[in-house]
This record gives C-alpha cells, sequence and structure tokens, in this order.
C-alpha cells in the first residue's frame, strides 16, 4: 500500500493490486476510510467520515489530483 502523501490526519494511499481500476485514491484516519475516483473527482466510497469531512478530503483530493494520476501512472505502469 504505497502512501502517495499525508495532509493532516489523514493519508492517501493506492492498493497495489487495483491497477485495472480506474484511477482512483484511498484516503484513511484512525478507524475512517474513504474511497474517490480521479478523473472526474467523485467520492466512491467512505466509513466513518462526517459530511464535512467528505468534503473537506475531496477538497484535498481535487487540489492533488495531478499528483495522484501522476503518481497512479508511474506506481501501476501507464
Amino acid at each position: 500500500m504505497p502512501t502517495v502523501f499525508r495532509k493532516g490526519k489523514y493519508r492517501f494511499f493506492f492498493f497495489s493490486n487495483e491497477g485495472q481500476e480506474r484511477p482512483h485514491i484511498h484516503v484513511e484516519s484512525g478507524n475512517d476510510y474513504a474511497k474517490y475516483w480521479i478523473e472526474p473527482v467523485v467520492l466512491a466510497h467512505s466509513t466513518g467520515y462526517s459530511r464535512a469531512e467528505v468534503n473537506e478530503i475531496g477538497k484535498i483530493v481535487e487540489k492533488a489530483q495531478d499528483i495522484i494520476k501522476e503518481k497512479w501512472n508511474a506506481h501501476f505502469g501507464y
């Protein structure tokens, strides 16, 4: 599970066996978890985060979208 970056309490990462899916990022902090599609940035799933946290994380993902895509392509060989 390579960590792409950290922002505040959030860790943004990939699972190494998911290159067959369209680009996305996983986010966790404590026991809370979310998954966001990258193009366009859309919440795929969330457990434990409040609506405000989901919105906050979504804004972080939008700002880091280019970096996430670059790291995705490098990690999965695209």
